[in-house]
């Protein structure tokens, strides 16, 4: 901290003392501006557009084969892979972002046109990034991991100590292990309640912060829409997909061990545990105190919609914004309320000039992937069936909303092997599972093509989705079988789950930039 600059708890007080019904007038004011400019056409462009962020946690770094130094016979040790806070000016080093935990970085790839050289470009973004910032943290004693939930805690420590550890100072909460951002720890402050706590089949944990959500990591791709005023129809599409893709994509079946209740056996947690605790996670955090902050949202039946969602939403930061020379900060107020507007499928609307003035859709409900080319898969997918269900108008745009949420839940409880219903090209209602990732893939495959992707290339872009498909397993049932395995032969559940973990991190090594998650069951 510099001299003068005010500490952490004032900058947060300052942020707790802010006229609320200002802020929110200004938002509505803003709301106002950005559907004038929807009406101008500014939000308009003649191309879509795809982007990606991309969460990561990291570990300690470190490689031990054949048993030795106490490790397993898999290669994985004992001594590895715990959680690791990553040191500021680290992240600054490799041009990654904070999020919400000292452990955390976040990329977010450059915008690019949706056709074969900008998939091309998206996919060698996050290879050359992310290959450099495994170098510099290698230096450091650490590894980036791409992972839905981290389930082993930093050395001498338990994940419960590292999530709930909070002073108060001036009456303000202040999570020890969350970034140093103002908005996070107001979010703590501000949220109506003094508890946080976590859903989820036989966990027990409640903290005084928002911490706890920082188990969590997720790839979010990004589709920007042509015209603006095609948003709902592309918000409401993404509805009908996220549950078969969440499906194909779940990755957090554990928690770190201390965190079940004491009396839950192993078989308990096996038997009740849900494919995705990502998503239990998020909602039920950042739904403490009785807000709806997280939500599987409802169809919108207009782009002006849209935006009177967010200027609506219950105001949980409310920061005041710095005037700046943006395109977007003229609408700064509603972009900053925006942050904490959480839906598993959201619109956003900004740009920092008028000319890169955009419209799009985040698709949010995707954990973080076993590989680069698992996630550069999901984006590829998103984007592909964003551009082919609408120009084909697929018959699933008719599929009820409540049936659209329920094969979401689904797919968060059962993973693959979720029941999940359809409608095919031909307007039949199908819960073969078969029949349904075929024509969801297929139809992800022909909007790439439309896009300007070569046939064998966008095949080769939604190669592991089909395999994850034609073989019912995802990241979440190998984790699922490799604890059962460790419990079949004497481990605890704790051990089983920080066996499990490190095995999942030790394949990584060898796969992330390169491999796919296939390679890891067919090896």
């Amino acid at each position: 901290m510099s001299d003068g600059e005010p500490d952490l708890a004032t900058r947060v007080s300052e942020v707790l003392e802010t006229d609320a019904e200002a802020f929110e007038a200004r938002a509505a004011a803003d709301a106002e501006t950005v559907k004038a400019e929807l009406r101008d056409g500014t939000f308009d462009n003649h191309q879509s557009i795809v982007g990606l962020e991309y969460e990561f946690y990291a570990v300690s770094e470190g490689r031990w084969r054949d048993g030795r130094d106490g490790g397993d016979a898999d290669g994985s040790s004992a001594s590895a892979s715990h959680l690791s806070r990553v040191p500021r000016r680290l992240l600054e080093l490799i041009g990654f972002e904070k999020e919400l935990g000292l452990h955390n970085a976040e990329m977010t790839t450059s915008p690019q046109p949706l056709n074969a050289d900008g998939l091309r470009a998206q996919a060698s973004e996050v290879r050359a990034r992310l290959s450099a910032a495994l170098d510099t943290t290698r230096a450091e004693g650490m590894r980036l991991v791409s992972d839905g939930m981290w389930t082993i805690p930093p050395v001498g420590e338990t994940a419960r100590e590292y999530l709930v550890d909070a002073v108060e100072a001036d009456g303000v909460r202040i999570a020890t292990n969350m970034s140093d951002a103002v908005r996070y720890h107001a979010m703590a402050n501000s949220a109506g309640t003094d508890s946080f706590s976590v859903d989820a089949p036989h966990v027990e944990l409640t903290a005084g912060t928002v911490m706890p959500e920082s188990l969590i990591t997720s790839i979010q791709p990004h589709y920007q829409v042509a015209s603006a005023e095609d948003i709902p129809q592309h918000h409401d599409l993404a509805l009908r997909i996220a549950g078969p893709l969440l499906a194909l994509g779940v990755n957090a079946p554990f928690f770190p061990a201390d965190l079940y209740a004491a009396d839950a056996t192993a078989e308990d947690v096996l038997a009740d545990g849900w494919h995705e605790n990502r998503v239990a996670v998020f909602e039920s955090v950042l739904n403490s105190g009785g807000a709806e902050k997280v939500t599987f949202p409802r169809d919108l039946d207009s782009v002006a919609e849209a935006v009177d969602r967010v200027a609506a939403d219950a105001t949980m930061v409310p920061m005041s914004v710095a005037e700046g020379d943006r395109f977007d900060d003229a609408f700064a107020t509603l972009r900053r309320k925006h942050g904490t507007y959480w839906r598993w499928v959201r619109p956003v609307f900004d740009g920092a000039t008028r000319s890169a003035a955009n419209a799009r859709i985040e698709f949010r409900p995707i954990p973080a992937q076993p590989t680069v080319r698992d996630s550069v898969a999901f984006l590829a997918a998103f984007a592909g069936l964003m551009e082919s269900l609408p120009k084909r108008r697929h018959p699933v745009a008719d599929l009820d909303w409540e049936t659209a949420e329920a094969n979401f839940y689904a797919a968060v409880r059962d993973g693959i092997g979720a029941d999940l219903s359809w409608v095919t090209t031909d307007g039949a209602e199908t819960t073969d599972r078969a029949e349904l990732f075929d024509d969801l893939l297929s139809h992800a495959e022909a909007g790439l093509e439309d896009a300007g992707v070569p046939e064998v290339e966008a095949e080769s872009y939604l190669k592991p989705l089909r395999w994850r498909a034609a073989h019912g397993t995802t990241p979440a049932s190998w984790k699922r079988r490799r604890v059962r395995e460790r419990l079949a032969d004497g481990d605890d559940l704790a051990d089983a789950i920080n066996g499990m973990q490190r095995t999942y991190i030790e394949r990584q090594r060898d796969t992330l930039l390169g491999g796919t998650f296939a390679d890891w069951v067919e090896e």
